[in-house]
């Protein structure tokens, strides 16, 4: 790396850090360390979303993913696109309007316990428990991902990058909390959104124009180039039920949460959408034109293929925006699920079973200690170079849309839904991804979000059917709910 790319992205690095020192000016309180008072703009909230959800993955796991194994891996591409909109579309809304209803909930277990009106805090307990598992793994991944950044671009030790790559990500989560995190997002989403639209197209331009790409992709691997190849049905089904991990993570349900107004979703929905689709598919052809401008032998980690033609191709100061954005990628979704996580521990245990009466300065700053602590476990589970950035989501990813998924979807539209019944689906979904992730070849490879969301959603509805009806307490607050939401639409 030069001089000239070190300092761009150092002044990057430096207004990460500014934009976090401003927020914690403007934190006063547990809901706008947790929420940011719900004051969020329709693109802020989309673009905060949509950054915090695509992580480092979308710059170096997805392009890497297509560089090693070609177009069949658009799959996921195309089932993530599908559940995004969905997700936009039947839960953003109702969830805003449902977590204030509910005695102004702010976060996820809070809100299924207001929902069920849980005296036991069972619910909220393992919920947050839940939470607590899944984004250790998912911080874990992205912590191998700054790790690889700083190792490719400044020649460090892998131990040494892992550090410096935390410090900063640590830093602006710790002070500003949710407002840091959400108008970071949105510098950051901006950011990412060019670096995956102009790498591909100079790729394109530098290797001779798209037939020459195709051509020296089809010279390589005649299958590159197909989306079917070497792929089964059930492998297909298996690639596109990533897009029903949407329904239950909580750093993207975080974000609905803290919209402005209801009314405000259908714009934030076409400017997520547009974002994401855009960015995918920019991140699906940096991998292949990658294929065609280097030679797969000659690159020892596939998952550094944009992070290489970042560097060979473009002028010092744009290399470092477009290696500031892979950092960009990976700082936006680490500093939400620390933040979500944090507001586990602070909001969920610590305050619910040990300070009832905890103030308000009290509980920010056990929260932004929490964001500490976690991310050293974090830091210590990535601490092998080995880690697949891919591997580490994907299974983070599935244990969050097996056991929240379906119960945010039918909480939000299914009066019946009973306590036990989302209790119980919580619990199966969860143990099924772990179980399911042990097993290998044969009938059990598929991915493990698809057999967790189903059982967790088939017990769920079973369990509640044998309840009976909800009380008329619950019924009148689901009909409120969908009322105020007809009224938004």
């Amino acid at each position: 790396m030069t001089s000239t790319t070190l300092v761009t992205f150092v002044i990057y690095l430096v207004g990460m850090l500014a934009i976090g020192v401003f927020a914690y000016r403007m934190t006063s309180n547990l809901s706008d360390y947790i929420l940011g008072g719900r004051r969020l703009g329709p693109g802020v909230a989309a673009l905060s979303a949509g950054a915090s959800d695509m992580s480092g993955w979308l710059l170096l796991g997805l392009p890497g993913a297509v560089f090693a194994a070609g177009m069949n891996q658009i799959w996921i591409a195309v089932g993530l696109t599908v559940g995004a909109f969905l997700n936009w579309w039947y839960v953003a809304g109702r969830l805003r309007i449902y977590t204030e209803v509910a005695a102004d909930s702010l976060t996820l277990p809070d809100f299924l316990e207001n929902r069920f009106r849980d005296t036991s805090r069972l619910l909220r307990v393992i919920s947050a428990l839940v939470i607590l598992v899944f984004f250790t793994f998912y911080t874990s991944s992205g912590m191998v991902a700054g790790a690889k950044l700083f190792e490719a671009s400044f020649d460090m030790s892998y131990t040494s990058a892992l550090w410096v790559g935390a410090i900063v990500i640590i830093s602006y989560t710790f002070l500003g909390g949710f407002l840091a995190v959400s108008w970071t997002d949105f510098v950051q989403g901006i950011l990412m959104f060019l670096a995956l639209i102009a790498v591909p197209i100079v790729t394109i331009i530098e290797v001779g124009g798209w037939s020459e790409v195709t051509r020296e992709a089809a010279a390589f691997d005649p299958g590159y180039l197909d989306a079917f190849h070497e792929m089964t049905t059930l492998g297909i089904i298996s690639l596109m039920a990533w897009g029903l991990g949407y329904f239950g993570q909580p750093h993207i349900l975080a974000r609905f949460m803290a919209i402005r107004s209801a009314a405000d979703v259908p714009k934030a929905r076409v400017i997520g959408m547009g974002w994401m689709v855009l960015s995918l598919y920019g991140a699906i052809f940096t991998g292949f034109v990658g294929v065609a401008y280097l030679s797969r032998g000659a690159v020892g980690d596939a998952e550094q293929v944009f992070i290489i033609l970042s560097d060979v191709l473009f002028h010092p100061v744009i290399s470092g925006i477009l290696l500031a954005a892979i950092l960009a990628a990976v700082m936006s979704t680490i500093d939400s699920q620390l933040l979500v996580s944090s507001s586990a521990i602070t909001e969920d245990f610590y305050k619910q079973l040990f300070r009832r009466d905890a103030g308000e300065k009290e509980l920010v700053w056990v929260g932004r200690l929490a964001v500490l602590g976690i991310a050293l476990l974090a830091i210590w589970m990535a601490s092998d170079p080995e880690r697949s950035v891919l591997d580490l989501v994907s299974y983070a990813w599935a244990g969050f849309g097996a056991a929240f998924g379906p119960i945010v979807l039918l909480s939000l539209t299914w009066e019946r839904l009973s306590r036990n019944g989302a209790l119980a689906g919580i619990v199966v979904g969860a143990v099924t991804v772990v179980v399911w992730a042990e097993l290998s070849g044969g009938l059990f490879d598929i991915y493990e979000i698809l057999p967790g969301f189903l059982l967790c959603g088939l017990t769920a509805v079973g369990v509640s059917l044998f309840a009976g009806p909800a009380t008329p307490e619950v019924r009148e607050e689901f009909a409120r709910v969908r009322a105020e939401f007809d009224r938004a639409k």
